[in-house]
């Protein structure tokens, strides 16, 4: 506790104080995050009752209207944020550098500009030449886009007064600083202080404010917590260097589903959305190869086929090699566990490679009976139907456990030419064109796939 009458120190993050400054808060373990507050102050315990700001009304009578969102015209985009952009909405989109947020944002202005209204892109990291350039590389100039290129908050609420616009960019958050905040931009406070001064001016204009973030070498986003506590929606921009696919991911929105994702493909003229994009995470062989296994994932409402790679081999070191990418390794070695005991593979002295392709990631347990199925098709070198999908998760048992949204995939899974399916037992309504057999267990799914070639 803080002695009464001394300085007190609170974290930015968590809000623990102390009375003296400490590197590291011992409440949250973030580190450099104690700012002096001057001393404390008791806690309040009468409030007086004030005047209010408008009298309150029966909920039906509240006018809905200026609450509707509006589309950007980036589909994939609007998907994720629930049709749109909502009049007031502040936007945070949080990627790694280079991933392509500007080069999507740019997209954005040049499609409000010319659908909607103006469109302001303010610019703390590049010059307006840069920004230039880059927009007309990729097509994105028009007559009602706007560019800026300032670090002071002031001036970028000068540039609203001056511009009018329908929405606002800023790109980042970290380059901005205010005035009347002490500290360097990009800290604590300073980033606190910008994103909330922007906030303010969001909801006091119904302005539209959309904000880049940095990352920290975790992937989460870089700042206070409190940052994605001051927006409205949270999006995560992802991708692999080494691929031209790119997702948008929803984090946090308060206007609708928190779990779409949209896809992207970065191109050299620009970044293009992807509505169908299940082809990009499987591979297209003449011939069925061993030791892969198609499954449906749901990222939030979107069915996506993907495909799972194992390769097992025999090892030549004390210590088998385990190796996954795009999985969660934990699960994948207790599909391994599983595999050995309840379905009789010898799999302890075998290096063991499991992958997804084209870049993709799943975490959720429904792909484990497809894991299953790449690993026993690698071991015994005999391919799969391509034709073939399973959904399901394995439990310790070797028990297959029904999964959410069985119908949907399969009606996906029918859509793209998929003839068979392994699924678990009463998965309720399953559509037609897709022939369905039911596992109960690891032993029985190994059975069905092999009479299923």
């Amino acid at each position: 506790m803080v002695k009464k009458g001394g300085v007190a120190y609170r974290c930015a993050e968590c809000g623990y104080e102390a009375a003296k400054w400490l590197g590291r808060c011992p409440e949250c373990h973030a580190w450099g995050t104690l700012e002096e507050r001057g001393s404390s102050r008791p806690a309040i315990t009468r409030v007086a009752a004030g005047a209010p700001s408008a009298p309150a009304r029966p909920i039906a009578e509240v006018d809905v209207e200026t609450a509707r969102a509006r589309p950007t015209g980036v589909s994939e985009l609007d998907r994720v944020l629930g049709g749109g952009l909502v009049p007031g909405a502040v936007v945070l989109l949080a990627g790694e550098p280079g991933v392509g947020k500007s080069t999507l944002l740019l997209e954005v202005a040049y499609q409000w500009a010319a659908t909607v209204d103006r469109a302001l892109y303010v610019t703390g990291e590049e010059s307006a030449g840069q920004v230039r350039l880059r927009a007309e590389r990729t097509g994105n100039v028009h007559q009602d886009m706007f560019l800026a290129a300032e670090s002071d908050l002031a001036a970028i609420l000068g540039h609203v007064d001056a511009v009018k616009p329908g929405v606002l960019i800023v790109d980042s958050v970290q380059t901005m600083a205010s005035p009347q905040v002490e500290g360097s931009p990009g800290g604590v406070t300073q980033v606190r202080a910008v994103t909330s001064g922007l906030v303010a001016l969001a909801k006091e204009r119904g302005l539209p404010v959309v904000l880049v973030g940095h990352v920290t070498k975790d992937g989460s986003v870089a700042g206070p917590r409190v940052l994605e506590h001051l927006v409205d929606v949270v999006l995560q921009f992802e991708g692999d260097k080494h691929s031209t696919l790119r997702l948008v991911r929803g984090i946090k929105n308060r206007f609708g589903a928190a779990d779409e994702i949209g896809c992207f493909e970065l191109r050299e003229d620009g970044i293009a959305g992807v509505p169908d994009p299940s082809g990009l995470f499987m591979s297209h062989t003449a011939e069925p190869v061993p030791g892969t296994a198609i499954t449906v994932t749901v990222e939030g409402k979107r069915p996506l086929l993907g495909e799972v790679q194992a390769l097992v081999s025999q090892s030549s070191m004390p210590q088998p090699r385990r190796a996954v990418s795009g999985l969660d390794s934990a699960r994948v070695a207790m599909v391994l566990a599983v595999l050995e005991k309840r379905g009789g593979l010898k799999m302890g002295d075998k290096d063991v490679y499991v992958a997804t392709v084209g870049g993709m990631k799943i975490t959720e347990p429904a792909i484990d009976l497809a894991v299953v199925l790449a690993l026993s098709s690698s071991i015994g070198d005999v391919a799969l139907s391509p034709r073939l999908v399973s959904v399901g998760e394995v439990g310790l048992a070797g028990e297959v456990r029904r999964v959410p949204n069985v119908g949907r995939r399969l009606a996906e899974a029918a859509r793209l030419g998929f003839t068979h399916a392994l699924v678990p037992p009463d998965s309720g309504k399953l559509p037609s064109g897709i022939r369905v057999l039911e596992v109960g267990d690891v032993a029985s799914a190994l059975n069905a796939a092999g009479h299923a070639r």
